[in-house]
């Protein structure tokens, strides 16, 4: 498509904003629209997936038959079945006559079912032989009936994490996902953020009379930089809240109502993390971040280090005579993972490591430049100069015997031979051979 028809089809279905991701998603639809292809609109709620359907009928060869959104997640569990495949008369309590289900009612066009994820197990497999057959069985019947229905599905979880859970069939998954089409979240569409705000604003003064609401510089930046976990919805509902609350009636179609920063931020709810949106979009059991696993990564490598110095200072210290000063292992400071660095108040040590982001390993550790492996080896090798020259001087004050330099130590006698040095240990095995 070029830039006219993709503008056209936006004005069409009153979709705003040129994010790349968005218009990929648009111009997919068309394309797919003539085929009878199975499609899984994926996205977090609130980001428009319900224009995706529409799109695809209207621009299909059933754009003459009907058009059904089913809304899964809203139904009851009990009368699910009922609602899509229909019932018969006297097949449960309150069924007075003979009813159609959309399937049925749909026969030639098409029928759009969002929230899938919410759908029961057990409807599930009687939807599975629907998209495999075209066939069903309305509710207290045995009588197979034919429907020729394209399905469009939608849902705002991750499916295949569905799967794992075993809340959502595999092969109802495959079967499903034929084409799928990911809706971008608003925040990753941060140059159309002002342009929804405009509109909406626009829209609720034209419809009450009010003053459009005009922000000043650091006010859009506010509302760019805000994560927006409701998406284009909940925009929409802060725009008209300001827009209620903030106009007045306006005298003419030029009156203008200027919000700043500071009024802005009143009407932006506090960013809650437990109530953080999560990405459906890939359909992979993995639902980790590569920055999610770098920055544990990370954490479990600092972790490491220090772990390995704490236990060779403790096997030290255990080893020590309890007269014996021993030089202590100062911990390296460890720069922060990189979730750590999106902190303002964040400035990072001069003598601290830097973490390699290919390599994941520290560059860097201390002043000297030198690895932690490195570091550590260097410090277990001036502790033992140390023992050494204590036994020595322990053995010469007892005249070779090292049962008493030991019990002078503090150690036991074969710690002590251990300890020795190699030209010394030398030495005493020739004393003794002689």
């Amino acid at each position: 498509m070029d830039n006219q028809e993709l503008q056209r089809l936006k004005n069409k279905y009153d979709i705003i904003g040129n994010d790349a991701a968005l218009n990929t998603a648009l111009e997919t639809a068309v394309a797919v629209a003539p085929t009878d292809l199975t499609v899984l609109v994926t996205g977090e709620s609130g980001v428009g997936k319900e224009n995706i359907p529409k799109i695809i009928h209207q621009n299909s060869l059933r754009k003459t038959g009907k058009y059904f959104a089913v809304n899964c997640g809203a139904i009851p569990e009990g009368t699910i079945d009922s609602e899509l495949f229909g019932h018969e008369k006297g097949s449960f309590t309150g069924a007075t006559e003979t009813r159609k289900g959309y399937f049925e009612e749909a026969n030639g066009g098409t029928l759009f079912l969002d929230e899938i994820g919410e759908l029961p197990l057990s409807s599930q497999a009687k939807l599975l032989r629907v998209l495999q057959s075209g066939e069903f069985i309305k509710v207290g019947s045995s009588k197979v009936e034919k429907t020729d229905v394209r399905v469009i599905a939608a849902t705002n979880v991750n499916l295949w994490y569905a799967v794992g859970q075993g809340k959502f069939r595999q092969d109802l998954y495959y079967r499903l996902n034929a084409i799928q089409i990911t809706m971008p979240a608003l925040r990753d569409r941060k140059d159309d953020i002002y342009l929804f705000f405009r509109k909406f604003t626009s829209d609720f003064s034209e419809k009450f009379g009010m003053r459009k609401i005009v922000l000043t510089h650091e006010a859009i930046e506010m509302l760019r930089a805000y994560r927006w976990p409701g998406n284009i919805r909940q925009l929409k509902n802060v725009t008209e809240t300001l827009s209620a609350l903030e106009s007045q009636k306006a005298v003419s179609a030029d009156d203008r109502c200027t919000v700043d920063a500071q009024t802005l931020g009143h009407y932006l709810p506090k960013d809650d993390a437990n109530m953080l949106p999560v990405k459906s979009s890939t359909p992979s059991g993995d639902t980790m971040s590569a920055s999610d696993k770098q920055a544990l990564f990370n954490a479990i490598y600092t972790l490491g280090q220090r772990v390995s110095a704490l236990e060779s200072f403790c096997k030290t210290l255990s080893e020590t005579p309890r007269h014996e000063t021993v030089p202590v292992i100062e911990e390296s400071r460890i720069e922060s993972t990189p979730w750590q660095r999106d902190e303002p108040s964040y400035r990072a040590p001069v003598s601290g490591p830097s973490f390699n982001a290919a390599s994941n390993v520290p560059s860097n550790v201390g002043v000297s430049h030198q690895s932690p492996e490195e570091q550590l080896q260097r410090d277990d090798l001036s502790v033992q100069k140390n023992y050494e020259e204590l036994i020595v001087r322990a053995l010469e004050k007892y005249h070779g015997n090292r049962k008493l330099a030991a019990r002078e130590l503090g150690i036991s006698e074969r710690t002590l031979y251990r300890k020795l040095p190699d030209e010394y240990k030398k030495g005493k095995s020739n004393e003794d051979e002689e």
